[in-house]
């Protein structure tokens, strides 16, 4: 094949594979400064309220934003909260739906995937519709004391979700 057939084969096939109206992806994220103020504001409610958590607030892609290990709380309250923060911006819902759903039917397997867990604390972080993140703690005695912290910490900033 000469050069010049190649090329214009290339040309047409380049030319079929374009979609037509194709344009970028715009999307709105969480900032480093809103989402430090979503951690530190459910650690703060937590602690009027008697409980040592550790926060995370994590991106629309799962990736830790912020993070802050809470004064006397368990080492092992930082990664429970990256997980339940992950979990509810993986299924777009409260971590504590897993539960539920895990309940109704055990055999989904869904508590087997990669820092998937199913328990309260965490709550997606939507503008409209759009989840764009999550944010989960971990430390209170009680998911649903850890969720109404980090509620806490999303209304904080809620002005700026739009």
């Amino acid at each position: 094949m000469s050069p010049f057939k190649f090329g214009a084969a290339a040309l047409f096939a380049g030319a079929l594979i374009q979609p037509a109206g194709a344009q970028l992806l715009e999307h709105k994220d969480i900032s480093a400064e809103m989402a430090v103020t979503i951690a530190t504001t459910a650690i703060a409610t937590c602690k009027a309220n008697g409980y040592a958590v550790s926060s995370t607030v994590v991106g629309r892609n799962g990736e830790v934003i912020a993070q802050v290990r809470g004064d006397n709380t368990g080492p092992h309250t930082v990664e429970n909260s990256f997980r339940k923060a992950y979990t509810a911006r993986t299924f777009r819902v409260p971590s504590g739906d897993l539960v539920t759903r895990l309940k109704n039917d055990p055999s989904l397997g869904l508590i087997h995937l990669t820092n998937v867990i199913a328990n309260q604390g965490a709550l997606p972080i939507k503008i409209g519709d759009q989840v764009i993140g999550a944010a989960g703690a971990s430390g209170a005695p009680g998911g649903e004391k850890d969720e109404a912290c980090v509620k806490a910490g999303i209304d904080k900033i809620a002005d700026q979700l739009k």
